[in-house]
């Protein structure tokens, strides 16, 4: 279809492997112990990269915090030394050393280190929360470390033991009795063979323990970095004491400064989850003229990509404040919406589940589905009283809200005047996240397959000038469809009425409302497939659309190549296939990730490689037009109702085709 309109784009599919070619049982690995790791890191980090490296920081202090989360530490120790070496220690009770009754020849300790999926936060007896749940935290770490020393003081005696890129370097050694010390002590320096970035930033660690003692109040964690390692770093002290009583409020208060608040109290409070055996703590306020945010945590866990509890959090706010309009009498309290509500809140959430489900181990996003049901009803009864108690305070707050969203209503009524007039006229979708540039000539509209891939792109565009529509997978087929199936199609009832020109013998292009329209979808088959329905589409009910120019199909890439600090995209195999020749050093490794769809690729990478107008690369899609008859019957051969016509053309083009992507 691509080159049915002139485009010349070719296939992206990666061929077969070569006739002869042999496999059998011999080419089947079979990784053991920690193997799997150090093969592929990135399955259990996220990566080889300096987010990778600190998360390896993460995992040990995550474990600390759960000693103190249970309430059997009362402080953690984080001291970063030269040589990039780094130290978590705990006064809690210390990680068992006895024989483990599976590996009898083994202690507990050696099996946490070396052994993947073993840790005592599986049932629940030893930790009723917890950060760590996959048994995999310990073990990643010591894999991925050049070297690890583990010191375990339990019932007054030492226990120690090394270890090497995971393989233990001599049995647990009794190093005799200790006095007034207990818990675990874990000192680790990552393995440089792994690590693209191998130094870790003081920074970072120092912001990561202010964050851990903002979250749980019960503990007080020292910090402590060697003096060489702090140039050029003002704001990080060589030694320091976090504790903070105010926790959250703290948090929020020391994060928002002194910036104007359309209310001037931070509401802090917290609540217990009984169905999840936990608790939610919050605090939060709302600014005036700047964006808000909202930082959620689970188990201390930053869950940096939201999830449920996140959404539970707004659904209660939003409802909340709905409510307390119509109980006021306010009836433009209806009119609210989640961006008119939420745009200027910034918040801290913090969630302790019994079980929590995360998405990957990298836990970046909360899944556990009870979670949205359970946080938002222990936020909303608080609400309600919050705002009963103090009715002025919440007539502010709802003034401050309405006043948002009629300023939203209002830069919507000022776009230009073919833009305003379809408004007017039209229903927007729903799921159309619109721009605010008043020029429609300046303004694009991505079309995506799904919410997903609209949620990734939402988040990469540029606000004012690119608007998103998510399609709920494959339209219809408008070249073998009926008139009346075409009018009832809620999918392309959205599409026409986001374009605002019409379509068929309505369709006034001059109404069209955006500059571009651009096909955005997977690169795979099914997003050539939902592409090629969509020119079709085009073709057929808003020709004119095509003629002019407005119509392109964006370039996502299939693949992403790293190696060390370098990294880049490739389109194709053979692209791939080209740049690992030409771009990269001969001999060393290259971590090639696939890219499953745009919903799995961060915001930040669709926008540099796919959504950046300084970056992209679009393909217009033109009509023939030295012989538009051919070309109308070739789309009716391809698209139309005889698959007869379909079979002729396969048969007669079969020969032509290098690969298929099957």
């Amino acid at each position: 279809m691509n080159d049915l309109f002139g485009n010349g784009a070719k296939s992206n599919a990666p061929g077969r492997p070569a006739a002869g070619s042999s496999y059998s049982a011999k080419d089947i690995e079979v990784l053991e112990g920690l193997e799997p790791v150090r093969r592929r890191p990135g399955m259990y980090i996220g990566g080889t990269d300096e987010n990778a490296l600190h998360h390896l920081a993460a995992e040990i202090l995550d474990n600390a915090m759960d000693e103190a989360v249970a309430g059997h530490a009362s402080f953690i120790e984080m001291a970063l030394e030269a040589g990039n070496w780094l130290t978590v220690r705990d006064n809690g009770r210390g990680i068992p050393v006895d024989p483990h009754p599976k590996f009898k020849s083994l202690s507990a300790l050696e099996v946490i280190f070396t052994t993947l999926h073993a840790g005592g936060k599986f049932g629940g007896a030893a930790y009723e929360t917890a950060g760590g749940l996959h048994g995999v935290g310990s073990s990643v770490v010591n894999a991925l470390a050049e070297r690890m020393e583990v010191e375990v003081a339990r019932e007054r005696v030492l226990w120690t033991q090394s270890y090497a890129r995971g393989k233990p370097l001599g049995p647990l050694h009794n190093a005799g009795p200790v006095q007034n010390r207990r818990g675990t002590s874990i000192r680790f320096r990552p393995d440089p063979q792994i690590f693209s970035t191998q130094t870790f930033s003081p920074a970072r660690l120092y912001k990561l323990c202010r964050s851990k003692a903002y979250l749980f109040r019960g503990v007080e964690i020292r910090w402590s970095c060697a003096a060489a390692l702090l140039a050029g770093l003002p704001e990080v002290p060589a030694e320091a004491v976090l504790h903070f009583p105010g926790g959250l409020r703290d948090s929020l208060e020391a994060e928002i400064g002194t910036a104007p608040r359309a209310i001037a109290q931070i509401w802090a409070d917290e609540a217990a989850l009984p169905a999840a055996g936990g608790r939610a703590e919050w605090a939060l306020t709302w600014l005036d003229h700047a964006d808000g945010f909202v930082h959620s945590y689970c188990n201390t866990i930053p869950t940096t990509q939201g999830g449920t509890h996140e959404a539970g959090f707004r659904a209660a706010l939003l409802k909340g404040l709905r409510a307390w309009g119509e109980q006021r009498g306010n009836r433009r309290a209806g009119q609210l919406t989640a961006e008119d509500v939420l745009g200027n809140l910034a918040a801290k959430l913090s969630v302790f589940l019994r079980e929590p489900q995360f998405q990957g181990q990298t836990k970046e996003r909360l899944t556990s589905a009870e979670a949205t049901r359970l946080v938002e009803t222990a936020l909303r009864d608080r609400f309600d009283h919050v705002l009963a108690g103090d009715p002025a305070m919440a007539d502010g707050l709802l003034a401050f809200c309405i006043e948002r969203a009629e300023e939203r209503l209002r830069r919507r009524d000022a776009r230009d005047t073919p833009r305003k007039s379809a408004t007017r006229r039209l229903r927007l979708p729903g799921k159309l996240t619109d721009c605010t540039r008043e020029n429609a000539a300046e303004t694009e509209i991505f079309l995506v397959e799904g919410d997903s891939a609209g949620g990734s792109a939402k988040q990469a565009r540029n606000r004012e000038t690119q608007a998103v529509l998510p399609l709920r997978g494959k339209i219809l087929n408008v070249a073998s469809a009926s008139t009346d199936k075409l009018r009832q199609n809620q999918e392309l009832k959205d599409l026409i009425e986001a374009l605002g020109c019409g379509a068929g013998e309505r369709c006034d292009i001059a109404r069209l409302r955006y500059g571009r329209v651009i096909i955005m979808t997977d690169a795979d088959v099914d997003g050539a497939h939902i592409a090629a329905l969509l020119m079709t589409f085009f073709y057929r009910e808003l020709p004119e659309l095509v003629r002019r120019g407005h119509l392109y199909l964006a370039q996502p890439p299939l693949y992403r190549l790293t190696q060390g600090a370098r990294s880049s995209y490739a389109m194709d195999e053979a692209d791939r296939e080209r740049q690992s020749r030409e771009l990269f050093k001969p001999g060393s490794k290259i971590e090639v990730s696939r890219f499953k769809g745009l919903g799995e690729m961060p915001p930040a990478a669709l926008k540099e490689t796919t959504m950046d107008p300084a970056k992209r690369t679009l393909l217009k899609v033109v009509a023939l037009a030295e012989d538009r008859t051919a070309t109308a019957d070739l789309v009716e051969s391809l698209m139309g109702r005889r698959p007869e016509l379909r079979f002729q053309f396969i048969q007669e083009h079969a020969a032509s085709v290098g690969e298929l992507d099957i």
